[in-house]
């Protein structure tokens, strides 16, 4: 059965349909950023609130999604709405374009919290937070090149669009990946300067870094690969036992796992202890935000002594070649660390974050079952409140193994889905929050019944 591009338009989501063309005659491809399409077209949403959706046809839906893990909390928590209220009255600004009180506020939280930060700087995405920590690698090692994993996903720029959803045919060998570029305007020196890793094969990914280790700034990788498919423990200590031997960075992406796994992250999980953190998503509190932290002696890099500042005109700059420069107008916003400081203060309550486990983990169980029921083969992978819905039996331990499963039922399994009320990017990752409750749980399984039967027919 193949998904025809008429699945969707139907009088369950007509307005959806036409809102979308009408964003098409305005906006490239009617979405401001390219993951939010889903063909025929987007459902277009009017409001959220819990564990809900609403579209503009006045659809429900079960929201899984969850602005891809940023809404732990779900939508419109009322601790995040009081915080941010409570901030912008206090402060009788939107924001101070000076320092302020909760930037160290925040940064004391996450060096509290993360076994890798010892001192904070902040950007306004997760994006800009890989792209800073990676710079400021380069400038703390002198080193030009960048060493990432097959099937990781970075950000959507120049540096990390590399071999994150490669062509077989153009990837190379399993243990030694070719670097291959994912969209257009990729310059070529970014293909060249950019060695490309085999996640969860220490015995290859040693052999790659010991060959350019006099070229390599950092390795950065996700500890759980797009969200659900976790480093082994073994490759993540032989990872950090080698980078420290050749010198190489080791930066830990964690803007999918902050605070999803634990309330230090994956190398709370993990007890590794890496060079530089990247955080964004949960940290703001369902506000753009972003953050990187570290080793003092490489954070410290960055630190503007004697005023060093390339943006002042004719003043004094000839050691600005010293200094790492890193700006944002909006960096450290009070508003999203108020935010994000009551997402935080809300999962440190007890028994929150083992109640998300929880429910996390009965989803898991009882779609697991219901799937072996009706004789479709299933498992789901993942750790702490992500995982995903993978058809096939065979481990799952890197990007190539997806190719063993069956993409295509899942994906029409998905897109039924959607019409039964429950939210999630077809193919892409579940994220709990928690307000989802036992009743929302028991309504995904009964859809994903539905949505079988559907398929089987």
């Amino acid at each position: 059965m193949i998904i025809e591009s008429t699945s969707l338009l139907s009088s369950q989501m007509k307005k959806s349909a036409e809102q979308y063309q009408k964003a098409c005659a305005v906006i490239p491809g009617g979405v401001t950023a390219n993951i939010k399409y889903i063909a025929p077209h987007p459902i277009i949403m009017e409001r959220g609130a819990g564990s809900k959706l609403y579209d503009v046809d006045g659809n429900e839906y079960i929201d899984y999604l969850l602005c891809y893990g940023a809404l732990i909390l779900g939508h419109g928590h009322s601790v995040v709405f009081e915080a941010i209220s409570t901030q912008m009255r206090e402060a009788g600004t939107t924001i101070f374009g000076t320092p302020h009180q909760l930037e160290t506020v925040m940064a004391e939280k996450l060096i509290e919290l993360y076994p890798g930060i010892e001192m904070v700087r902040y950007t306004n995405s997760g994006l800009e937070a890989t792209l800073l920590a990676i710079r400021t690698a380069m400038a703390y090692t002198g080193k030009p090149k960048l060493a990432k994993f097959e099937g990781h996903y970075h950000g959507g720029y120049d540096q990390v669009l590399i071999s994150v959803n490669p062509d077989m045919d153009q990837a190379g060998e399993a243990r030694n990946p070719y670097a291959v570029p994912e969209s257009k305007g990729v310059p070529d020196y970014y293909v060249e300067n950019t060695i490309v890793l085999p996640f969860n094969d220490l015995e290859a990914t040693e052999q790659i870094l010991r060959t350019h280790k006099d070229e390599l700034a950092a390795v950065i990788l996700e500890p759980i690969q797009g969200g659900f498919i976790p480093a082994e423990p073994e490759f993540m200590k032989g990872l950090r036992k080698i980078t420290e031997e050749l010198g190489i960075v080791l930066i830990f992406d964690e803007v999918k796992t902050g605070f999803r796994l634990s309330l230090g992250g994956a190398q709370k999980i993990y007890g590794i202890t890496p060079d530089i953190t990247s955080l964004g998503k949960v940290l703001g509190g369902g506000f753009p935000v972003g953050a990187i932290g570290g080793k003092r002696e490489i954070m410290m890099i960055s630190a503007p002594d004697g005023g060093r500042d390339i943006l002042t005109a004719g003043a004094a700059n000839r050691e600005k070649r010293e200094v790492l420069f890193h700006s944002g107008t909006y960096n450290g916003h009070p508003t999203v660390l108020a935010a994000g400081l009551a997402t935080i203060k809300t999962l440190e309550q007890a028994g929150v974050m083992n109640a998300l486990f929880d429910h996390t983990q009965l989803l898991r169980k009882e779609l697991e079952e219901l799937y072996r029921n009706y004789g479709v083969t299933m498992q789901t992978v993942g750790k702490g409140s992500i995982f995903n819905i993978v058809l096939t039996e065979e481990p799952i331990k890197n990007y190539r193994d997806m190719g063993k499963a069956n993409m295509q039922l899942r994906k029409e399994i998905d897109y039924e889905l959607l019409k039964l009320g429950v939210y999630i990017k077809p193919l892409n990752r579940y994220s709990m929050s928690v307000v989802h409750s036992k009743e929302d749980i028991a309504r995904t399984v009964e859809a994903h019944e539905s949505a079988l039967k559907r398929v089987r027919k």
